[in-house]
């Protein structure tokens, strides 16, 4: 059986990671963009992390572009925004596909594990999260207009 474990991406600074570099954490996925309605989310992310990151929980962000254009920049121009503009410092990840024929196989996999309304799997809009355990079970799917402020209740039940 494929665990979250199995999965790599490559960071935004091109390097492969596996994501069995985060065992035993509890994991946040969120795919991200620059120019959404929803982007001053990366303020409640990276308060997450940086409240709950010594008690075990990552967040990795995965910039995408597939809803309204909203993250047209290249992984440099992204992560110039996120740090100039947000200051973060939780993980990101290059630029990939949540939907359709090219999603990337992690993305694959999380929306097999926690499908969204009506059972759909596909992702409707930036900055859909995937809430896992720290043994690699995904636990909840959460809509773009779940805020951190609101998730933070349960990722702190998790730790």
């Amino acid at each position: 059986m494929t665990s979250i474990y199995d999965f790599s991406a490559k960071t935004i600074d091109g390097d492969e990671q596996k994501l069995s570099a985060y065992k035993g954490k509890t994991m946040l996925v969120v795919n991200v963009a620059s120019k959404c309605g929803f982007t001053p989310q990366y303020t409640g992310l990276e308060e997450l992390y940086e409240k709950f990151k010594d008690k075990g929980l990552v967040v990795l962000g995965f910039p995408c572009d597939q809803f309204g254009h909203q993250e047209p920049g290249d992984e440099n121009e992204i992560k110039n925004f996120c740090s100039l503009t947000y200051d973060v410092k939780f993980p990101l990840f290059a630029k990939i596909e949540v939907n359709g024929a090219n999603t990337h196989p992690l993305y694959k996999y999380l929306k097999a594990q926690a499908k969204g309304l009506l059972g759909s799997e596909s992702i409707k809009w930036n900055f859909t999260k995937f809430l896992i355990d720290s043994d690699g079970k995904v636990v909840t799917r959460y809509a773009p207009t779940d805020t951190p402020e609101k998730i933070g209740k349960d990722v702190a039940r998790m730790l």
